[in-house]
């Protein structure tokens, strides 16, 4: 019995069988979003004036901002990496009692207003356990370290979540074959998981890096806005348009954005040229 020969040109390159309307209509909402988004800053670029961007740029209090903001961000979302990695490990790989409920305590910080876990980090320094961890030295109410503990509780599960799907990705297989072969478990996480996430890992880190940049209700609460000390960017913006200057905190807005912007390119640009092509 003769068979068609297979052609490879044959088979449709889209998954939607080359349905041109399955193709036309997400293409179309993607623009149609990603359009509205460049709107939206395009109208803020407009409505400030280069004497809103000198005022920033000037005042050494948003200056001030700025710096505490890159740094408390930066090690903020270092610490949520260094989390994430080994809880998405274990939550992706390990079975234990009680695994749903801690689960799901992880995820909370997602679902709940950032605002809350101001609240719920100043009653805990307030009692005794708090106030024992402060009389240690260690001060984190209206304090420096309060912005990076309380960005480091809001950004966590992020990083937890993207880490633990980067894991679920990998075929446990190749672990267990290493295994096999004499490797150590420490030396199968380091030669095999790791670079098996390593796309999870750098996604991991800027989007935990990105959402600290912008979080400023839980600061606000638990660390306060006072002036080149516990004032980020964010809380900035609010302050600013709080007594009615809007180009001001506009622009302060604008520079977040596009500091961010060009940020989240290189890494997804290091990301693209670190990450295998098969």
């Amino acid at each position: 019995m003769n068979q068609a020969p297979y052609h490879a040109a044959s088979v449709p390159a889209h998954p939607c069988g080359g349905s041109r309307s399955m193709r036309l209509i997400p293409l179309l909402l993607l623009l149609c979003y990603a359009g509205f988004l460049a709107l939206l800053i395009g109208s803020a670029f407009l409505y400030v004036t280069p004497g809103d961007f000198a005022t920033v740029l000037r005042n050494p209090d948003l200056r001030a901002a700025a710096w505490l903001t890159l740094w408390s961000a930066t090690l903020s979302a270092t610490l949520a990496l260094l989390l994430a990695i080994p809880v998405g490990l274990a939550l992706s790989r390990q079975r234990f009692p009680g695994r749903g409920l801690i689960d799901t305590l992880v995820d909370l910080p997602i679902v709940m207003p950032n605002l809350v876990i101001g609240v719920f980090l100043l009653v805990f320094f307030r009692t005794s356990l708090g106030q024992g961890i402060q009389g240690l030295g260690l001060r984190f109410v209206f304090a420096p370290a309060g912005i990076v503990l309380a960005q480091f509780i809001c950004v966590a599960p992020y990083a937890v979540r993207l880490m633990k799907a980067a894991f679920d990705a990998v075929d446990p297989r190749l672990e267990h074959v290493a295994r096999t072969l004499g490797w150590s478990a420490p030396q199968v996480f380091v030669r095999v998981s790791l670079p098996s996430v390593r796309g999870g890992i750098i996604a991991s880190g800027v989007i935990a890096w990105a959402l600290a940049m912008g979080l400023y209700g839980p600061l606000m609460v638990f660390a306060g806005t006072t002036r080149q000390r516990t004032e980020v960017l964010a809380t900035s913006v609010y302050l600013e348009l709080s007594i009615g200057r809007i180009g001001t905190a506009l622009a302060i807005t604008l520079i977040m954005v596009s500091f961010t912007m060009i940020c989240l390119l290189l890494f997804k640009r290091f990301a693209a040229l670190r990450m295998p092509r098969w």
